[in-house]
């Protein structure tokens, strides 16, 4: 048995980039969901028996993707644990852009509850995972009390059909205060701690290259930048 690995190609278009032409990193989170879901849907599930949410993302840019037109992806799993696995994606751009991102996916069952993996899913994605576990420790610490305190408003088009804010919209907060630093290579990590609603008071609180996403005095999520 040959381990699995999926591959597709997504175009750049003018809504996945700023206004110098890069791909934005809440554009390349939307690019990592939608080849896992199609991952999942040509692996033979249909779209409703997998619910998956994120609760920890990786992108290590080695070249940021400043002209490139297109972008193949080629991902994989790298780690599984009772009810988590960790997704594994290469992004090669077709002008030099290149990145690799590493997520890590809780399983959830009808009841949005964490649901063990079945002998099904280990059956197609056990071979690439070869018995690595994968972990779903967060590692950030909260705000120091020096932080900004910045204002982040949701909109309804920040939510998706699970009625919480999408994964890739905690990426537009980075790239709003972070941007002069994407332009070089640098690796982002961001983790979700509990779901953002829409109607919830965020606050943002900003330190050097971190950003916490806050509600009520309470970490909901967490990203930082890194060389």
């Amino acid at each position: 048995m040959t381990a699995r690995r999926y591959r597709a190609r997504r175009p750049v278009r003018l809504s996945d980039t700023d206004s110098n032409g890069r791909l934005r990193l809440d554009a390349i989170a939307r690019f990592l969901q939608d080849v896992a879901a199609d991952d999942i849907l040509d692996a033979g599930w249909a779209p409703d028996e997998h619910i998956w949410v994120v609760r920890r993302t990786v992108l290590d840019v080695a070249r940021p993707f400043l002209d490139d037109t297109e972008v193949e992806l080629t991902t994989w799993c790298g780690g599984t644990a009772a009810a988590a696995a960790l997704r594994c994606t290469s992004l090669c751009g077709d002008r030099g852009g290149r990145a690799d991102a590493e997520m890590t996916w809780i399983h959830l069952g009808p009841d949005l509850r964490p649901l063990r993996l079945g002998e099904r899913f280990l059956a197609v994605y056990g071979e690439s995972a070869a018995g690595r576990r994968a972990s779903t420790r967060l590692e950030l610490a909260g705000p120091p009390d020096e932080a900004a305190v910045l204002e982040w408003r949701l909109r309804a088009t920040d939510v998706d059909r699970l009625r919480h804010v999408n994964n890739a919209a905690y990426w537009a907060p980075v790239e709003e205060h972070l941007a002069a630093r994407l332009r070089l290579p640098h690796r982002a990590l961001l983790e979700y701690r509990q779901p953002l609603d829409l109607g919830d008071t965020v606050e943002l609180r900003m330190h050097d290259a971190g950003l916490w996403f806050m509600v009520d005095g309470t970490v909901r999520a967490a990203a930082i930048l890194g060389a």
